[in-house]
């Protein structure tokens, strides 16, 4: 791995740590205006310096992300479907390394669907992808999707994804947990980043998750509507920084949350925590 590619790896999974916290706001690409990222500058902006990273479109970089924030960003390069046509996997490559190269991006997102009519596509996109960004330094974040069949998050299956992708060349993948979690990272070479998902019933949960996700071996998480369609999403971010850069508990993250969200007292967080 050349130096380029090696730097904009580090800006992503912190060497301090070697975690991640990053926020997901590419939603938009096949959902449309989704529930409190209608308007994604309002969004993102309170949560920008709590982000290791920010996951989003070019539309929504250029329009909706102040080009003097030093966050970086994960670039979503694939699309073409969309939640009410007849399939979500059908996805091209719709946004040029060239672009990507323009906007001084820290890495590139491409959705694999792995089993569905559509797999050869999106594995060879996947190839295509990472033969570019190697020739030009930028990482590739290749994403377990699973459209709208969501009963295939299981270990089995998300351990054949997340492994075709590491051996195809990602240099770091976004799936989902589950059960034996422990199994889909023992069988993947490149670390994993573990998604959100849909919004789940409470901030607890949320907490949970990215807690038993590090526990297991993710090296950080990516999450979107379990931190912006949160009735505090700022705590909710602080909260997730504490237990993935700082090994908090569940109820220690409870505590940084009610803390930040019950008065206006800045919340210490660990020094790994803030950039």
């Amino acid at each position: 791995m050349d130096w380029g590619m090696k730097n904009r790896l580090s800006r992503i999974i912190k060497p301090e740590t070697g975690r991640t916290v990053m926020l997901a706001v590419d939603h938009g690409y096949f959902m449309g205006p989704t529930h409190r990222l209608e308007e994604p500058r309002k969004t993102i902006e309170p949560l920008l310096v709590y982000s290791d990273a920010i996951m989003c479109t070019r539309g929504v970089l250029r329009t909706s992300i102040n080009p003097g924030s030093n966050v970086p960003i994960v670039l979503r390069v694939s699309g073409g479907a969309s939640i009410i046509g007849d399939s979500l996997t059908n996805e091209a490559i719709t946004t040029s390394v060239r672009d990507a190269v323009r906007l001084n991006v820290a890495a590139m997102a491409l959705s694999i669907f792995v089993g569905s009519a559509h797999e050869h596509q999106t594995l060879t996109n996947l190839g295509r992808l990472v033969n570019e960004g190697e020739e030009h330094g930028i990482p590739v974040l290749a994403v377990t999707a699973v459209g709208k069949e969501l009963e295939k998050r299981d270990a089995r299956y998300l351990a054949l994804a997340c492994r075709v992708a590491a051996e195809i060349g990602a240099h770091f993948v976004k799936t989902y947990f589950c059960n034996d979690f422990g199994k889909v990272v023992k069988g993947c070479p490149a670390p994993l980043v573990v998604a959100g998902g849909p919004k789940l019933e409470t901030e607890l949960d949320a907490f949970q998750l990215a807690h038993d996700a590090i526990q297991e071996g993710a090296v950080g998480v990516d999450m979107g509507r379990n931190i912006w369609q949160s009735e505090h999403p700022v705590p909710m971010m602080k909260a997730i920084r504490e237990i993935v850069h700082g090994g908090v508990t569940v109820r220690e993250a409870q505590e940084v949350y009610n803390r930040s969200k019950n008065t206006k007292e800045q919340v210490i967080l660990r020094p790994t925590a803030a950039r």
